[in-house]
């Protein structure tokens, strides 16, 4: 890694949404540290893009804390940005979603990001970026995802307590919410859904394209876009607000 370049630490990163995100980063002149679960694909993705060094956490444990913090001493550059994006289990209603499952949702989301940041917190760059994935779920509640709306909306008051937090450091911090994204995990949930209402998978997807004032899903690719649109200097007006990626889905104010 060239120690040169600030760095990028992005969690969830051999994902759909990550993987955008390392590429996007990347492009724009950082080294990213890549935090996923797996080794093995953690590995395939350094093997795929240089200037991208894996640390092998799991966020949802006090453990990663650690890791994360020792991968950034011996990358020794100093953190631009952090982006909190691992997924959450869908896991149904708030009638039938396992409570187990709810509380892993918060555990993975908030907690992750706490984590997060404070394994980075020595080494974050003046005017760094903590980013957070959430979705629109966490603003619009759905009747099938739970546990995702519960977690998104805890991670919206935990990124606007942390822009308090970090305010006089000139750290900033976002949270993201894209919409449904079109996905494999999309498409497994869709699939869920159809069999559950003896429906095919093309119905169940055209009717969450309608939920979209455009019809459309979100793309990893306009993901990536936002989290290096904050990194601009003109996004630190932003801090501790929620930046809407969801195709015209919300409906309510603000």
């Amino acid at each position: 890694m060239q120690t040169e370049k600030e760095v990028a630490v992005v969690v969830g990163a051999t994902g759909a949404f990550g993987q955008a995100m390392v590429k996007r980063l990347l492009e724009h002149n950082l080294n990213v540290v890549a935090v996923a679960r797996s080794a093995a694909a953690v590995d395939a993705l350094a093997a795929d893009y240089p200037g991208v060094t894996g640390c092998v956490a799991d966020i949802a444990d006090d453990s990663a804390i650690e890791t994360i913090a020792n991968t950034l001493e011996n990358c020794g550059a100093r953190v631009r940005t952090v982006v909190h994006g691992p997924g959450v289990g869908v896991a149904g209603g708030i009638l039938t979603a396992p409570t187990q499952t709810m509380v892993e949702a918060v555990n993975i989301k908030v907690g992750g990001l706490l984590r997060l940041a404070r394994a980075a917190d020595t080494m974050l760059a003046d005017h760094a970026r903590i980013i957070a994935i959430g979705g629109h779920y966490g603003l619009e509640p759905t009747a099938y995802a739970a546990a995702a709306g519960v977690a998104n909306a805890a991670l919206i008051n935990v990124v606007r307590q942390l822009s308090l937090a970090y305010g006089p450091r000139n750290i900033t911090a976002h949270v993201i919410a894209p919409g449904p994204a079109d996905t494999e995990r999309l498409h497994r949930v869709a699939a869920t859904r159809a069999q559950q209402r003896g429906l095919s998978l093309d119905d169940v997807l055209d009717e969450m394209r309608a939920e979209s004032s455009i019809g459309a899903f979100t793309t990893p690719e306009q993901v990536a876009w936002a989290v290096t649109t904050l990194l601009a200097p003109e996004a630190t007006a932003m801090t501790g607000s929620t930046l809407m990626l969801d195709s015209g889905r919300r409906k309510g104010l603000p």
